[in-house]
């Protein structure tokens, strides 16, 4: 696997029982690039740790006074150099790839993911953390899988070294032998309280992060009623515990590090004051003394490696268990095989067996709720996109078929939701509009059913390019430059365009005028003419434009009719749309004469 042939065809189906099944998972997928690295690695390292052997020798030939040793020496210095350059050119390439590769199948199974589960992912696990995960985490994931190479490659060679010692000088490299256990799993002890204040180093940092999303989200908000500072010094508090935690983490990163220092700088010690000692009593040469020496000081390079897999694996291990959590969430439906399977797309009525609520097949169905939260999981309902706690309950069927049942593409190929909430995201108004369609509806006539004519004209103006046309225009990020009103109409065009068999639209116009709505309203109906049509609102002006009206109580329909046979006949519906309570009886007719009124 190479960067250019990236993105995979295909991520593949992770383990996702258990974090560590989850890091064994990654790295089986890329065994190629796992070797490779291992054996430029162990290039790398066998020709750093021959190099002292060149050095002894030649020292050797010095105090023999033999010249051709000495060329011979020079000449083996020079081999295990270029040698060494070239493994450690292409360690570090192969390393990078691995990492790079690891990373990036974990970012394509998390958008895969959020793909499939749709709004529903956030309501069942937190968005922060969700960005947490395909941020830091994956990249601390990646960190391991490719560190695992070069980790086995020290290893590799620390043995080898260890038996070369022994045989080669048996005093010394007993000494040796013993003492690299001690160094290698010496930090051990460690691992679990550097592991613990680094997962609470990231809880914090999360929180933290969240907090200024918040502030930024909601700061026009927050400048409007004076909140600013409140909320800057709550940031402040909690960017101080982050600070705090990473210094605490740190303190023991960095007592591991010395510990990895001092052992093997100790075990050095002993080796010399060995050595010399076996030399002034002639049972060693000095040549061979200075190659042990050169050997046992090449180990800190593995040791190191050993730390770092210590590191990663500490810091991984919780990482890749909140992107198991992630990836483990499920679409109640076909086999994973099948979800992406192409299939036939369903027509008919759209009905939940839950509340009752039916939409006749190419009619404009309203539906009222008095409840905001509950109406918009209705309308995911409506989508296939079932809550966490709803995957008990029976499914949402279009034309007879369950929605569950569905292959995903054709599920949503077959019904569109648009929540209150809908993204913008940033770019061109054409690339905003470039979305998966039957071709049926142009750009330009959602655009005029969606009332976007003064959205175009302020795109056009504020256009950094000075373009007359609008499609090349530039939405900034969310569309925060435009107002909540514009941003809800060029959301409800792109909806259109997509020309779904059934579309599901939750307060499409919570954000605009009464004389837009109306237009709108007008709009969506005669575009979506012989199209299924649901829109949850209590505007009178979207209400009286429906084919019929759903009034929901309780999670149940509780009426069904026109706008205005339901303002004369249900004092509870009446309620809902002329924002009218019980105590209030004697404005009633007035109302309902009002609202007829102004339907009409």
């Amino acid at each position: 696997m190479h960067i250019r042939d990236l993105p995979f065809a295909d991520p593949g189906r992770p383990d996702v029982r258990s974090g560590p099944r989850f890091l064994l998972w990654l790295g089986r997928t890329q065994v190629g690039g796992q070797a490779k690295a291992m054996f430029w690695g162990t290039v790398n390292m066998a020709s750093v740790a021959l190099f002292p052997l060149a050095a002894g020798l030649a020292v050797q030939a010095v105090v023999d006074g033999s010249g051709a040793r000495l060329a011979l020496a020079a000449g083996l210095m020079l081999l295990l150099g270029t040698i060494m350059a070239l493994a450690d050119m292409m360690l570090h390439r192969v390393s990078v790839t691995n990492w790079i590769t690891a990373a990036a199948r974990v970012q394509q199974l998390l958008a895969r993911k959020a793909a499939e589960l749709g709004a529903t992912l956030t309501r069942r696990v937190a968005a922060g953390e969700v960005v947490a995960v395909s941020t830091g985490d994956v990249e601390k994931i990646g960190w391991f899988v490719e560190s695992v190479s070069r980790f086995m490659a020290a290893l590799l060679t620390t043995l080898v070294l260890c038996v070369s010692l022994t045989v080669y000088q048996p005093l010394l490299g007993l000494v040796v032998a013993a003492g690299v256990p001690v160094l290698a799993l010496a930090v051990l002890p460690l691992l679990p309280h550097a592991t613990r204040r680094a997962d609470e180093q990231r809880e914090k940092a999360g929180r933290a992060t969240e907090l200024a999303s918040d502030t930024v989200a909601g700061l026009r908000v927050l400048r409007g009623i004076g909140g600013e500072e409140l909320f800057l010094s709550r940031y402040r508090s909690a960017s101080q515990e982050v600070r705090t935690a990473a210094v605490r983490s740190a303190r023991m990163w960095a007592l591991i590090a010395a510990v990895q220092v001092v052992l093997p700088g100790l075990l050095l010690i002993a080796v010399v004051w060995y050595g010399v000692r076996l030399v002034r009593e002639g049972r060693i040469e000095v040549g061979e003394l200075v190659t042990v020496y050169g050997m046992v000081s090449f180990l800190l390079l593995p040791l190191r490696h050993f730390e770092e897999i210590a590191q990663a694996y500490s810091f991984s291990r919780p990482s890749a268990a909140r992107a198991a959590r992630v990836l483990g969430l499920e679409r109640v439906g076909p086999p994973d095989g099948d979800r992406e399977a192409p299939g036939p797309r369903p027509r008919g009525d759209l009905y939940d067996p839950v509340t009752g609520l039916l939409a006749p097949a190419g009619r404009l169905t309203a539906v009222v709720c008095g409840d905001p939260d509950a109406a918009g999981r209705l309308a995911d309902r409506l989508g296939g996109h079932a809550d966490g706690g709803d995957e008990g309950t029976p499914s949402v069927l279009l034309g007879g078929v369950a929605l569950d049942d569905l292959p995903l593409g054709a599920a949503r190929e077959a019904v569109l939701v648009q929540d209150k909430d809908p993204v913008l995201l940033s770019g061109t108004l054409a690339e905003l509009l470039d979305v998966p369609s039957s071709g049926a509806v142009t750009a330009e006539a959602a655009l005029a059913a969606a009332q976007c004519d003064d959205v175009l004209a302020s795109l056009t103006r504020s256009s950094a390019g000075g373009s007359d046309d609008p499609m090349r225009a530039r939405i900034t990020e969310r569309g925060r430059s435009l107002s909540g009103g514009q941003r809800q109409r060029l959301a409800l065009a792109r909806s259109l365009i997509t020309d779904p068999e059934a579309l599901v639209l939750d307060e499409p116009t919570a954000a605009v005028d009464s004389h837009t709505e109306a237009r709108i309203a007008d709009g969506l109906r005669r575009l979506r003419a012989g199209r299924t049509t649901v829109v949850f609102t209590s505007s009178p002006l979207l209400l009286d434009r429906a084919d019929r009206v759903v009034f929901l109580r309780e999670g149940r329909v509780a009426t069904v009719g026109t706008h205005a046979e339901l303002l004369r006949t249900d004092p509870a519906y009446r309620a809902v749309v002329t924002r009218r309570t019980d105590e209030e009886p004697d404005t009633a007719e007035e109302e309902i004469g009002e609202q007829i009124g102004e339907t009409a």
